[in-house]
């Protein structure tokens, strides 16, 4: 939040930052799959291959965040969730495309903290959605 009181992220924002993501993530997909394919080990290749799809799954759930910050606009954890999310993305997926295309295992040392990051991101929508409900009330 700005010190203003202002949410961190818009709307506007996070849907930009939802559709970005889901491109790259199929760009991401794409390169996995035609550009990867024989040039680096099975279980790299698995890495990156995980690291493409939860992208697209967490775009995805950028682009559900900002429709609800549209539908419930009192609620600053959504905005909050976003931007959870999208460092989740960066540190999850990130981590996972750097350790396949380097082959340095200790890149995976940080996938553990995108993942709790996404976790807190899905915690915090909840937290947003039944404050919301409860607004509703």
């Amino acid at each position: 939040m700005s010190s203003h009181g202002h949410p961190v992220a818009s709307a506007h924002t996070v849907l930009l930052a939802g559709a970005i993501n889901a491109a790259l993530s199929v760009i991401a997909g794409a390169f996995g799959a035609h550009g990867l394919q024989g040039r680096v080990s099975d279980r790299l290749l698995s890495a990156f291959e995980t690291g493409a799809q939860y992208h697209l799954y967490h775009a995805l759930g950028l682009i559900l965040v900002a429709l609800a910050m549209v539908q419930f606009s009192g609620s600053r954890w959504f905005s909050r969730a976003a931007v959870m999310m999208q460092v989740g993305i960066v540190l999850f997926s990130g981590s996972l495309y750097a350790l396949a295309l380097t082959g340095i295992p200790k890149l995976g040392a940080v996938t553990p903290f995108g993942g709790l990051s996404l976790i807190v991101a899905w915690g915090m929508v909840a937290f947003a959605a039944t404050q919301a409900g409860q607004r509703d009330k």
